[in-house]
């Protein structure tokens, strides 16, 4: 199989994808499936590129009720995955395989935790199955998870992240849902996630000195510091693309409320209904990057990662006005921006993405071993996204946003 790469080709994947074999033997010790583990099988696999997910169909046996798995007679979308048109099984799951290096289980029940809160909170967010005590586990080296199957339809499936929205009217119901999220995470106070390849977060930006906090960064990441100590001129690089947007930003960082966040918000990470109504989403998935940030941090994000059309050659890099104005829209439909939102998001938005894109260096270099693909996340994705703020369209869309949000 093949997965989505570093642009819009296919490429091999880091990691082999998951086995029939394999999930079985991970379903057998979850008692709630357990019993009919035997049966497990493969449907689907994940394009996604950083950890081997799948769709798994088991036979549902009669012991079913008793164990009081939730039952989905004709399951249409998944977790990351959607079934390949086969139909559904009584009983479908999402099983998720990572890289030790990637995720430890304490890192993935923290964000468990937070699907957890969200769900009591009436959202609709996948449920991560445990074996009673636990909800990931490590094995060989790699770290695995069982989420059950989400309602809605998976229209984005195959579509590499950062697609942007099919419609203004998609655009508008992810912002309803992204305020109504914002206002589930409320009362959510654990800590943050372990530092880790593939994290969210805005230290870096919001540091004084982002130089200095990019350098400590690589002593916590160990392949980022191994990519810095051999590129002499990430300091002079970083400092220029990164330095007027920070110095405009600083003051609105203090200002910002810590708050547990999904921070991976396009539309691939999103479950639609389609009724009478028309399109609206029907759940949120993949809550691989939800940490503390803000809610600015997370709007902004979903900003730039769906509105913003990055899968094109640079060259060709242009925002959505219309879709990004429908998403403001919808959020303030539900949650009106408080000042000091309003005040930081413009100014957060060209550089949301850096702290991610260092951490994402680290995962090519340490757990994928791609030094090339790492050059690609340095010099495509952190400091040639940071050009193109710069540029008069870039300059543009920020003006819009600040505009739209001044009433």
């Amino acid at each position: 199989m093949l997965v989505h790469g570093t642009g819009t080709e296919l490429v091999p994947p880091d990691f082999p994808p998951l086995s029939d074999a394999e999930v079985r033997r991970l379903l057998a010790r979850v008692p709630s499936v357990a019993a009919f583990a035997s049966s497990a099988r493969v449907v689907w696999h994940s394009p996604r590129p950083f950890s081997a997910t799948a769709l798994v169909a088991l036979d549902e046996g009669p012991e079913a009720a008793a164990l009081g798995t939730r039952r989905r007679p004709s399951p249409r979308a998944a977790s990351e995955v959607k079934p390949d048109g086969s139909g559904g099984t009584p009983l479908s799951l999402v099983v998720k395989r990572h890289s030790r290096l990637a995720r430890s289980p304490a890192s993935l029940e923290a964000e468990h935790a937070f699907m957890r809160h969200l769900a009591s909170r009436g959202l609709a967010v996948p449920r991560a199955l445990d074996d009673g005590t636990s909800s990931a586990w490590e094995e060989g080296g790699f770290v695995y998870e069982v989420q059950e199957v989400l309602a809605g339809e998976d229209l984005y499936a195959n579509e590499p992240s950062w697609t942007p929205y099919m419609s203004e009217t998609h655009a508008a119901s992810a912002g309803v849902a992204l305020a109504r999220l914002h206002l589930a995470s409320a009362g959510f106070s654990q800590p943050p996630r372990p530092v880790e390849p593939l994290y969210a977060t805005a230290a870096v930006v919001s540091s004084e000195d982002p130089l200095a906090a990019t350098e400590g960064l690589g002593l916590l990441l160990p392949g980022l510091g191994q990519f810095l100590r051999a590129r002499a001129s990430w300091r002079a690089e970083l400092a220029r693309a990164l330095g007027p947007y920070h110095q405009a930003f600083l003051p609105c960082a203090r200002e910002l409320e810590a708050t547990w966040a999904h921070n991976d918000w396009h539309p691939s990470n999103l479950l639609w209904s389609l009724g009478s109504q028309g399109e609206d989403v029907a759940g949120v998935i993949d809550f691989s990057l939800a940490n503390l940030t803000s809610t600015a941090y997370d709007l902004a994000t979903a900003l730039e990662r769906s509105v913003v059309r990055w899968l094109l050659p640079p060259d060709r890099w242009a925002a959505n006005f219309g879709q990004a104005g429908a998403l403001l829209r919808g959020y303030m439909s539900l949650r009106p921006l408080g000042a000091a939102e309003a005040r930081a998001l413009p100014r957060l938005l060209p550089m949301v993405h850096v702290d991610y894109a260092l951490s994402e260096v680290d995962y090519y270099m340490r757990v994928a071993g791609s030094p090339a693909n790492a050059g690609v996340a340095w010099e495509t994705y952190l400091i040639g996204h940071l050009g193109w703020w710069a540029t008069p369209g870039g300059q543009q869309f920020c003006r819009y946003v600040g505009q739209l949000l001044a009433g």
